[in-house]
């Protein structure tokens, strides 16, 4: 099996051979969960993948700044985090949402047109959500982290964390409710 490009970019780039440390190692086995966190984000895998190879240079670039006492993955969605804000506000407006969802990884799931119907309505309603509530919500639901993690990854308090969270769930539910249903025709 081979090795992911990211990880080869990022390799060759700072020098890091077979002989991974167990620091190294620990930003290996966190890179599909970027790669997902930074699709979710983006809805644009070209520009996922640059988001990740950018968290992972500046991952290595700065490894002797981690302290051991935090999580790697927490770290690690800190800086791809803060790299896509900074981003954003460097081109001075709302990134550019695509509705290309072709592209995203996901897991095998049953065939089963009414899932991958929801699945695609959940999609469209997270891209009418703001950056903030969107943010969290894949990060505590898609990625897991905690209330604490994801406070320390948004730079926002837990509390703060909570709220957007609470809010951005309730807007989900406002309109995935208000979409309307689709009547079937029926061919003879």
């Amino acid at each position: 099996m081979g090795q992911c490009p990211l990880v080869k970019a990022a390799q060759s780039q700072h020098g890091i051979g077979l002989g991974m440390t167990d620091k190294e190692d620990q930003i290996v086995k966190q890179i599909p969960h970027l790669r997902r966190y930074a699709a979710a984000l983006l809805r644009d895998r070209d520009a996922a993948d640059d988001l990740v190879q950018d968290c992972l240079a500046r991952a290595f670039d700065r490894l002797h700044l981690w302290h051991p006492s935090g999580t790697m993955r927490t770290w690690l969605f800190t800086i791809l985090h803060n790299l896509h804000v900074n981003q954003t506000r460097k081109r001075g407006r709302e990134p550019v949402i695509r509705s290309d969802t072709e592209n995203l990884e996901r897991q095998p799931t049953p065939s089963d047109q009414d899932t991958g119907l929801v699945a695609r309505d959940l999609v469209n309603a997270l891209e009418q959500l703001p950056d903030e509530q969107r943010s969290v919500i894949l990060l505590v639901g898609l990625e897991g982290l905690s209330y604490a993690d994801a406070a320390e990854v948004t730079g926002a308090p837990v509390g703060t964390v909570m709220s957007r969270l609470s809010r951005g769930r309730e807007r989900l539910r406002q309109i995935m409710d208000s979409q309307p249903e689709t009547p079937l025709r029926r061919i003879k």
